[in-house]
């Protein structure tokens, strides 16, 4: 089946390469990385990105869910994947068929891991101010019980920063008491003889805000995507970064729109002028947001077509007047280049009101994964 009639995503392995190699020079020297590949990997397709990562050489990475993690293990991904949330019991056996590695979301649930009754490898999640998943930093007499119970093969430490991307004196101030907690509790176990774990505690802004800490690995997302979160973010460290998604999408029709002519759901946008519209094979099934409904613009023969009107589930409309020649069938750029011109996912995710994160994870199945150079 043609891979680009309707709506599709193009994804770079150059550009990935790049960007792993970047983000690798800023690594500690014992460090190594451990992409994020949840929320199918932010959208760009899981088994694709895993798999170029594997051919990269990396041998780690981390889900979000047992589910993610047995999708990646079937496709052939064969070094760790660890789960970063909450797996049901039902499910423990399948952490044990896929050789996955489970977050220890706290100690009851270390003890229902441990009642299960056989090996299963885990990394112990620590609370060090998220107040989401993990052991309360403070309650060391908690975490020390949990390499007392049986059956937990415990190969890693970790905790999340929350306010890594954070530039007030409050959020950094903050940031660095979640590093002294996390800190606190790795010398807290090896003073109590605990030894042979892993730590891990920054993801893509922690790394980039904070590249001296020194941990085993770094759980990289949105930056190994070649974007940040917001277009005005900024980091301490700041690599040469490239998008690895484009999305794209075709012209279905072009039609005139004369003065004072409604178009689109509940009469939403009306011409002030004799003008050219397009209707474009994508919509908010595909993962755009409805929010974007008079907002924004998608590239056209190297020019910006201002949206229209709603975003509807399968198609949006533009404004092509400025795009002398636009036709049915024309390439329309939603994330990424056409000609001199660009539009980020951050950008996107501005216009939208939310993040880039927010943008890529919800795009849907229905636009085809194609791999590009």
């Amino acid at each position: 089946m043609y891979e680009k009639g309707r709506a599709w995503i193009e994804l770079s392995r150059n550009r990935l390469a790049h960007n792993v190699e970047e983000i690798q020079k800023i690594l500690p020297a014992r460090c190594r990385l451990m992409p994020a590949l949840k929320a199918n990997a932010y959208g760009h397709g899981a088994v694709q990105i895993g798999l170029l990562l594997q051919n990269l050489g990396i041998r780690d990475c981390c889900v979000a869910s047992a589910e993610e993690g047995i999708q990646l293990r079937r496709a052939g991904f064969s070094g760790q994947i660890l789960v970063l949330g909450y797996t049901h019991p039902e499910l423990f056996p399948e952490l044990c068929r896929n050789r996955l590695t489970q977050t220890v979301v706290d100690f009851p649930y270390a003890c229902r891991l441990s009642r299960y009754g056989k090996p299963v490898k885990v990394h112990v999640g620590i609370d060090t101010g998220m107040r989401r998943l993990g052991e309360r930093s403070e309650d060391i007499e908690n975490i020390l019980k949990i390499w007392s119970l049986d059956h937990l093969e415990i190969t890693g430490v970790f905790s999340h920063l929350c306010a890594a991307d954070g530039r007030t004196e409050a959020e950094k101030a903050f940031t660095c008491r979640q590093i002294q907690r996390f800190c606190g509790v790795i010398q807290t176990l090896r003073s109590n003889g605990i030894h042979h774990f892993e730590t891990h505690l920054q993801g893509s802004y922690g790394l980039l805000n904070y590249p001296d800490l020194q941990f085993d690995y770094a759980r990289v997302g949105i930056a190994l995507y070649g974007t940040f979160s917001s277009p005005e973010d900024r980091t301490a460290v700041q690599p040469d970064l490239r998008p690895v998604l484009s999305l794209k999408s075709r012209l279905e029709c072009v039609k005139h729109l004369h003065p004072g002519e409604p178009a689109g759901y509940g009469l939403a946008y009306t011409a002030p002028e004799e003008m050219r519209i397009a209707a474009v094979s994508i919509g908010y099934g595909d993962g755009i947001p409805r929010s974007l409904s008079g907002k924004g613009a998608v590239l056209v023969r190297g020019v910006r077509a201002p949206v229209v009107g709603r975003v509807c589930m399968d198609q949006l409309l533009i404004d092509v007047s400025c795009a002398p020649g636009a036709a049915a069938g024309d390439e329309a750029v939603l994330i990424g280049s056409s000609g001199s011109e660009e539009i980020t996912a951050a950008e996107m995710a501005a216009d939208a009101g939310t993040i880039s994160n927010e943008i890529l994870s919800r795009l849907g199945s229905r636009p085809e994964r194609v791999l590009t150079e």
